[in-house]
């Protein structure tokens, strides 16, 4: 059966990219992996991680576009703030039987094509604890009001940057309903913080797929993987949670600038510059003193990592 994993770029997320291509292709050099373009600037990016790492152009360019236009069709050309974020859902008529989707703002320590074992026993994998912080930048209270979803149901929220299913779970009709039944009911979401496509598929898989795993849900406990996290320990280019002292398996900067003065910036700098001289920087500009007090803050009010 064949496996790999599916990323989306363009070029200005070049670096972004190869330091994730390096971090993957340290523990797994011959896992396949297919680069979806995030739009039409894409083609130096595509030609580096091909030269570089194998990663191969997704074959079927027409269908990502029928599948924007059919997104602006159903939703209106205004609606979010990155429509490109759904390209990612070509994802489930790529070529692979089994895949993992990665944002390529995350740099995982383990050879993370392993996760695909779970799909044994279920149709959809993610490893995140989006849901220990509410239903926030996925739903509005309208989805609990309306029982919509259960508590329970709410538990499988996930982030949208690191999943795992398997080709073929739907088809492309059953996309394009699900955005009509989305776009019938816009108040059930939460587009607050310019989120576009993490409320939409969490919809679709809450709604659609009963044999989900959570990863980190698991026993013992899973480490977490936010960047925002002051907890981790730094540990040979990896980083321990200190909560659960277990190994993350990954790394994801969501909603964090990734520069110089970043949460675990000397992270992802070590695996951006894995196979290349680090070129001199400016020191990094002091962060505002309460930056990290703002992440504390909002970490506490999560259950977890």
């Amino acid at each position: 059966m064949k496996r790999g994993i599916y990323i989306v770029a363009n070029d200005k997320v070049t670096s972004q990219a190869i330091a994730l291509l390096n971090s993957i292709r340290l523990h797994d050099p011959e896992i396949p992996i297919v680069m979806i373009p995030y739009d039409d600037q894409y083609q130096a990016v595509a030609a580096k991680l091909n030269s570089d790492y194998g990663v191969t152009l997704y074959e079927d360019l027409q269908f990502i576009d029928r599948l924007s236009s059919k997104l602006q069709q159903t939703f209106g050309e205004k609606f979010f703030a990155r429509p490109n974020q759904f390209r990612k859902q070509a994802c489930w008529f790529g070529p692979f039987e089994e895949f993992l989707y990665i944002d390529t703002d995350i740099v995982v320590f383990e050879k993370i094509s392993d996760n695909l074992n779970y799909l044994a026993n279920y149709d959809f994998i993610c490893c995140d604890y989006q849901h220990a912080g509410g239903i926030k930048n996925v739903f509005s209270q309208k989805v609990i009001e309306d029982q919509v979803f259960s508590e329970t149901d709410l538990k499988g929220m996930f982030n949208g940057g690191f999943w795992g299913a398997k080709k073929g779970f739907f088809s492309e009709e059953d996309l394009y309903n699900n955005f009509a039944e989305c776009a019938a009911h816009p108040e059930y979401f939460d587009f607050s913080q310019k989120t576009s496509d993490q409320p939409i598929i969490n919809y679709m898989i809450l709604k659609r797929v009963q044999r989900r795993l959570n990863i980190v849900q698991q026993e013992p406990k899973g480490p977490g993987n936010w960047a925002g996290s002051p907890h981790f320990i730094v540990q040979d280019h990896r980083l321990i949670d200190s909560k659960v002292n277990r190994p993350l398996q990954y790394l994801h900067w969501a909603g964090i600038r990734i520069q110089p003065g970043c949460p675990y910036w000397e992270i992802w700098e070590h695996y951006r510059y894995l196979h290349e001289p680090k070129p001199e920087q400016p020191a990094p500009t002091p962060q505002k003193s309460n930056f990290w007090r703002k992440l504390t803050n909002k970490v506490k009010k999560l259950a977890a990592g």
